[in-house]
């Protein structure tokens, strides 16, 4: 039995006509350490996401606050609007070919994202990316709950007046705002604890929701600028020259990193794909068109207030928040409502939910993961991330791209260029079986992450006062490559993880 030879043939595995695999009812290896049944493989009769779901799930996640400042983010760096569009724009086309990569093996063997890892870094190893995932999707989840918290809070308040906003405080916080943080973080985790197919159909209707919701935002704002102000018109304090250069690439890795999480665990999704056609058609129609069309959105509309109001505003909340119409406070209310839940439950719950599972599948099952994310994202103070955009793009979004950018390498590498997409499905649960390696540990994987991550993100640096790193970089003379760091880290693990297993084919490893 070799690592990277084809696998023979599993007695009674079923291969469809369309490519998709499956093993008889109870075949699956079912050791408590490695299996539970949110691990095993989808059935294929329970494969039945179609391009529209796969649309529609990121419609409602690209449609959210965050995304909607990203081009804030990006205009505050100096850029103008069609560079801020443009980056943003290439960013999702490129992080949308690793995420077509790594989706492959959703529909095909209908195994989330941590079983997925279990071929290129072991059963034990795989532990490593997915806690890794597992982290940095508590922190978003944290994030996006906070900021729907004071979403809610905002509009609340002008719906019920002044007292609302001088409530007593706890922490430096009024608790009217922590009752919103609350209610919104249960209302979370009450959707996720009844299942897939629940977040499924909540993602078929939230998706034109949100959609309308933001569209008739364009429509009051331009009603009252009648017409567009002059952000439209605002030079580049960067230019195209050798100014804009060392801003435009470290916010491309940052604007990769935002979605480089789901780059990741989109198996954990496309899992319960019909086929292949319906996770790329589905991906390729929902994420780079979405997020294009919402940063140009968020920049008609921004340029529309600083008409109206003499100043942009960024902020989707705070703009509605300056209608006095009951009806508008409300309808923004539930369009908030709803756009950061649908992004919160499917980005930030369903993958560590199964990463924390394949920790300990006989103790956490994943209700038992999603409410662990749910403790985990409240206790890390997630506000702290966001306070700067110099922070959020560069530090938070440029670290986790380049960590994560690190293991989709290795399992782009592993999947495609050593197994040819070819995997022995009952052995990704059996300890001792062809992806066990050294007691459940692949070393070529391990060092592959490792110098790839550290070249990634080993010379990260902070702004003074801004961050929590050095100004020169942890490692002064990585530093140049921080800036690069999501492509630097896939492309170094990658060809290292490549190196390392090529000559061990045709041995045990």
């Amino acid at each position: 039995m070799t690592a990277t030879a084809p696998p023979p043939a599993e007695p009674g595995r079923t291969t469809h006509l369309d490519g998709r695999v499956e093993l008889p009812p109870g075949t699956t290896p079912a050791d408590p350490r490695y299996s539970n049944a949110d691990l095993r493989p989808v059935p294929v009769a329970e494969r039945r996401w179609t391009t529209y779901n796969f649309t529609a799930l990121w419609i409602g996640m690209a449609h959210n606050i965050p995304s909607w400042t990203l081009a804030s983010g990006l205009v505050a760096l100096g850029m103008d609007w069609k560079q801020a569009v443009f980056t943003i724009a290439l960013a999702n086309l490129i992080v949308l070919l690793p995420m077509l990569l790594t989706g492959h093996a959703g529909p095909k063997y209908g195994i989330p994202f941590p079983v997925l890892a279990r071929a290129s870094f072991g059963l034990r190893g795989a532990n490593l990316p997915a806690l890794i995932r597992a982290a940095v999707a508590c922190a978003w989840f944290g994030i996006q709950t906070w900021i729907g918290g004071q979403g809610i809070y905002i509009l609340l308040g002008k719906v019920f007046g002044g007292s609302w906003e001088r409530a007593g405080q706890i922490g430096g916080y009024p608790w009217t705002l922590w009752l919103c943080f609350l209610v919104f973080w249960a209302l979370e985790l009450a959707i996720i604890y009844r299942g897939m197919e629940t977040l499924r159909r909540f993602e078929n209707w939230a998706a034109p929701f949100v959609l309308v919701g933001a569209v008739a935002l364009l429509v009051w704002m331009s009603i009252k600028a009648g017409g567009f102000g002059s952000l439209l018109d605002q030079p580049s304090k960067l230019g195209w020259g050798s100014d804009f250069w060392p801003v435009f690439f470290p916010s491309l890795m940052g604007m990769i990193g935002f979605w480089a999480t789901l780059s990741l665990n989109i198996p954990d999704f496309t899992r319960f794909g019909a086929g292949q056609r319906a996770q790329v058609w589905g991906q390729t129609l929902g994420l780079p068109t979405t997020m294009t069309a919402f940063a140009l959105l968020s920049v008609f509309v921004t340029s529309g207030s600083e008409a109206v109001y003499g100043e942009p505003i960024w902020d989707p909340v705070a703009l509605a928040g300056k209608t006095d119409n009951v009806f508008g406070l409300l309808f923004a209310l539930v369009t908030v409502l709803i756009a950061t839940l649908s992004v919160n439950i499917a980005a930030n719950v369903v993958s560590p939910a199964y990463d924390l599972a394949n920790l300990a599948p006989k103790f956490i099952t994943f209700r038992t993961g999603a409410l662990i994310t749910g403790i985990v994202g409240v206790v890390i103070f997630p506000w702290k991330l966001t306070s700067t955009p110099e922070l959020y793009i560069f530090t938070w979004l440029g670290v986790v791209g380049g960590l994560l950018g690190t293991v989709a390498g290795v399992l782009i590498a592993d999947y495609w260029i050593i197994r040819r997409t070819v995997l022995d499905l009952a052995d990704l649960y059996r300890p001792g079986g062809r992806y066990w390696y050294a007691s459940g540990w692949n070393w070529r994987a391990v060092a592959a992450f490792a110098v790839g991550g550290a070249l990634a993100v080993g010379g990260s640096s902070s702004h003074p006062g801004k961050g929590p790193f050095p100004e020169d970089g942890l490692i002064p003379f990585l530093q140049p490559l921080a800036d690069y760091g999501w492509a630097v880290g896939l492309g170094v693990s990658l060809v290292l993880y490549t190196a390392l297993m090529l000559p061990g084919a045709g041995r045990k490893p």
